[in-house]
């Protein structure tokens, strides 16, 4: 990787939040974390000069991928040669793509995320309308403190709105984490890989609803949810009618909670 970096004059682009990562056997553990990939279709997200999309080719994964900087697509053909028909690149912003209308069928997505828009994607991934959704599990890299907020439990100071979105109707957990120097350049911060794999979602439950309610009830996190949850039309009710305490805080309800909560209000 680091001659492919070297041929190409390539650099990480901090307006992009570019790390690139050239450890082939790390990058080979998070290819495997979510199984086989043989003849499986993958979404990825800001290859790069295309150190992990290498690793999810040899895995024998059909590769479909996002890159936004320019500078980078020279490096990613040559692998796509070397790979006939198994890597399909695209030159656009992922924000803005319908990822589910890439793939025929179902697909998972592996991607080292870029770290200014990681939290804004999962959310867009996260609020699939159908569900089970189209993609079957997200292995992504996260700042280590987004990945922590991403499968904190209930009394933890992580835990939090990106907590209860992650979970409500998938499971989340830390896959492995990541030192800071296995990235070109160092980030200032240690990172970590997530996993998550889609599960049952609970009956009468908007997801609209449950994703004001977690941003109404944590946006002051301190108070009680009394205090918090009043700005919220039906808050107030929602809690009584689920015999939740008004004084508790937020950072105290269970994920199952906050569902009941949503439920009522929607």
């Amino acid at each position: 990787m680091r001659e492919v970096i070297k041929k190409h004059g390539l650099t990480a682009s901090k307006a992009l939040g570019q790390n690139f990562l050239f450890d082939m056997q790390l990058l080979d553990r998070i290819a495997a974390v979510p199984g086989s990939l043989d003849d499986q279709s993958v979404f990825e997200v800001g290859p790069g000069p295309g150190g992990l999309t290498r690793a999810l080719l040899q895995a024998g994964a059909k590769v479909t991928a996002v890159e936004r900087d320019e500078r980078c697509l020279p490096a990613l053909s040559e692998l796509a040669d070397h790979f006939p028909g198994k890597l399909t690149l695209i030159n656009e912003d992922a924000l803005a793509l319908d990822h589910g209308s890439l793939f025929d069928g179902p697909f998972h997505i592996l991607s080292n995320l870029p770290y200014n828009v990681g939290s804004a994607l999962l959310v867009k991934w996260l609020s699939a309308p159908q569900w089970p959704p189209q993609w079957q599990s997200l292995t992504l890299m996260f700042q280590r403190e987004v990945a922590d907020r991403i499968v904190a439990q209930p009394g933890s100071s992580a835990y939090g709105r990106l907590s209860i979105l992650a979970q409500w109707r998938s499971t989340a957990k830390l896959a492995m984490t990541v030192h800071r120097s296995a990235f070109t350049p160092p980030p200032k911060v240690m990172s970590a890989v997530v996993h998550i794999v889609p599960t049952a979602q609970p009956e009468g439950v908007d997801f609209a609803k449950l994703e004001i309610l977690t941003q109404t009830a944590f946006s002051q996190r301190r108070k009680m949810l009394r205090q918090s949850l009043k700005k919220l039309p039906g808050g107030l009710e929602a809690l009584e009618q689920a015999g939740i305490d008004s004084q508790r805080r937020p950072e105290t309800l269970a994920v199952s909670e906050f569902v009941e909560l949503a439920r009522l209000l929607s």
